[in-house]
């Protein structure tokens, strides 16, 4: 992809003012080398509500004004989910850098058509898999690639809330995006082979409001993904079960957010083919406080910038989407196991 001058300010505009747009325009405009030159929504009032924070910025409802801009480097797409795979093509085919919000697309095949865009116009395309940035996420990268925590077995995820109730996707594409990207991520991209999901709407006729998950995966691990947003407890917690230690990674702990358990079982060499239970140790690594969202933006600028591939770059986009698309089908069969033709 071609780069830009690294002595020149990267200028970008913000699509969808509604509830992220905001976070990734106050973090954008805040980055030392990045200039939010436009800002854009179809609603006047979200327009004006937020010109007084960003006096400099100029604001439109026509996505055309940011694609005719010639000193437009990038555009941010955090829109509904059903225009991000549209809007960014558009994006991609003026020639301009594109950030997309998570997931990339609703189906596999149009995420293809978002990577191809990309590939054609040699431009940087992002997807915002904000945990991946996560310090906390990647102190379990660390955890697992040094093999601190033995082999690993298998992983769990519980993404729990009262709220907010979505209208327009479930809770496997509004919250379980987040969390198979994450286990994809950790997984360094292996993709699983067979695929399963229980889920039940309560509250509105057809949009799922809680949806179990399970993955396997061609090395013998296992994942477990528990979504809701129909539940009395607010959890957003990932669990690593290795052959030597296992860890656990709590987003809504003020402190300690991540902690390494020194327990298994070890084979007891007195008795052939029997265990004996090890408790260690309980140990709360340091991590970073830096606001997950300020390194992911800063991260799309460095990208930019340099030409280089981002870590939740176009294939990132494109696995998650062909996961969520497979537990989809297996939702809409009634937790039918669907297998994956594994992509290479």
């Amino acid at each position: 992809m071609t780069s830009d001058s690294p002595a020149r300010t990267v200028r970008l505009g913000v699509v969808g003012l509604g509830y992220w747009g905001p976070n990734l325009a106050r973090n954008f405009a805040g980055l030392d080398g990045c200039e939010l030159r436009w800002c854009c929504d179809l609603d006047a009032a979200a327009s004006a509500r937020w010109q007084k924070t960003f006096p400099q910025t100029r604001f439109t409802a026509e996505l055309g004004d940011l694609l005719d801009d010639p000193e437009l480097d990038a555009v941010v797409i955090a829109t509904h989910v059903p225009s991000h795979a549209p809007l960014a093509l558009r994006v991609l085919q003026a020639r301009k850098h594109c950030f997309v919000e998570k997931p990339l697309a609703q189906s596999a095949e149009q995420a293809a058509a978002v990577v191809e865009a990309a590939e054609s116009s040699d431009r940087t395309l992002m997807v915002g898999h904000l945990l991946e940035y996560h310090p906390g996420v990647r102190k379990l990268k660390e955890l697992l690639d040094s093999g601190e925590l033995g082999e690993l077995h298998y992983m769990y995820s519980n993404r729990l809330n009262l709220g907010k109730i979505r209208e327009d996707e479930n809770a496997l594409w509004s919250l379980g995006a987040h969390d198979v990207s994450v286990v994809l991520h950790l997984l360094d991209g292996e993709e699983p082979e067979e695929v399963a999901a229980h889920g039940e709407a309560f509250l509105r006729d057809g949009v799922e409001d809680v949806v179990f998950c399970y993955l396997r995966f061609p090395s013998g691990r296992i994942a477990h993904l528990h979504l809701s947003w129909l539940d009395p407890h607010k959890e957003r917690r990932f669990t690593l079960v290795g052959s030597k230690r296992m860890a656990s990674f709590d987003d809504m702990a003020l402190e300690r957010k991540l902690t390494i358990y020194d327990k298994g079982f070890d084979p007891d060499f007195h008795n052939y083919g029997e265990y004996i239970t090890r408790s260690g140790d309980v140990m709360s690594p340091q991590i970073s406080n830096e606001e997950p969202l300020r390194i992911e933006c800063r991260h799309f600028i460095d990208s930019v910038r340099e030409g280089t591939e981002p870590l939740s770059g176009p294939q990132s986009g494109l696995r998650a989407v062909r996961v969520l698309e497979a537990l989809q089908r297996s939702l809409d069969a009634g937790g039918v196991a669907q297998r994956l033709e594994l992509a290479h």
